[in-house]
């Protein structure tokens, strides 16, 4: 096999033409940075719970372009052209769809910062004129928005601008849109049953050689996705089960705010220091618990 790419978290091997072998490595990013430090086992959750909601996919007939699980970090998948846009239009097959679709289920992140800055009115959310709109609301329907995915910082599109750098036509976008909302209805009803509440998460798309819809890169993890804790967030607590816990231990330091300015002047960031032992046994533990809670699986 040929190493091809080595992400933040993620490496990339080409096995073959038609396949991909996916290794989920113990760092962690936060901020687009990979913190100095490894999270032990990390790897292995974010591989099986993301192996667990491909095949969960596969059962309610979404397309994935997954093949198979190699335990313990390890997964092949099929693989697909990665083009510039002025190679893509609506007769290309076998690519990756250069969007990434954010679809948000409660008031929380960066959506709440928005919403407190005025750049989001709660009338777009579909809250009703007037309303009061807190940290935690559950919004009255999904709220999705539509990213660049292959640009070196995502920026939010229209669907116009979407539309046109990635070769999709109305009715293929408006599946894209569909299977998205179907996918986190699966996915809301089956953490349910384990006091879960899935708060938010992204997906990646792709054609296949017949320009059928596929499910791509992963899902439904704690890196890519929001979870909060059910009884927790009943009494008003809101539990981050997910990588936010260590963005939120970031923010609390003076490290975050040296790196909001630096980056705000253009100035060369500062180093990101490594996570204390404690906390790294607490981030590696949440791994665990999250895969377990996730998939109703055990880690052993």
């Amino acid at each position: 096999m040929k190493l091809i790419r080595q992400g933040k978290v993620k490496d990339v091997y080409a096995v073959d033409s038609h396949t991909l072998e996916f290794l989920f490595s113990d760092k962690i990013s936060v901020f687009d940075k990979v913190i100095p430090s490894l999270i032990p086992n990390k790897g292995e959750a974010l591989c099986r719970s993301s192996a667990f909601w491909f095949q969960f996919g596969r059962s309610i007939g979404v397309k994935t372009h997954f093949k198979e699980l190699i335990p313990p970090n390890r997964m092949r998948v099929q693989r697909v052209q990665v083009l510039e846009y002025s190679k893509i239009d609506r007769k290309t097959t076998n690519y990756l769809i250069p969007l990434e679709v954010i679809c948000r289920h409660y008031v929380a992140g960066s959506l709440w910062d928005r919403i407190c800055e005025g750049e989001l009115k709660p009338s777009k959310l579909g809250f009703k004129s007037g309303k009061d709109v807190k940290y935690g609301d559950k919004l009255p329907e999904p709220f999705i928005e539509v990213t660049t995915k292959l640009e070196k910082v995502d920026r939010l599109l229209k669907k116009k601008e979407a539309l046109k750098i990635s070769g999709l036509t109305q009715a293929e976008y408006d599946n894209i849109i569909e299977t998205t909302l179907r996918v986190d209805e699966v996915i809301a009803e089956e953490v349910e049953k384990r006091d879960l509440i899935h708060v938010d998460g992204k997906k990646e798309y792709a054609f296949d050689e017949n320009r059928e819809l596929m499910v791509v890169d992963t899902f439904g993890t704690s890196d890519e996705d929001r979870w909060w804790d059910w009884e927790s967030y009943s009494k008003g607590e809101f539990v981050e089960l997910s990588k936010e816990a260590v963005r939120q231990y970031y923010r609390q330091t003076a490290y975050y705010e040296k790196l909001s300015e630096a980056r705000k002047k253009g100035k060369p960031e500062p180093k990101m220091p490594t996570l204390p032992a404690d906390k790294i046994d607490e981030i590696s533990e949440l791994y665990i618990e999250m895969l377990e809670r996730i998939t109703g699986e055990s880690y052993r």
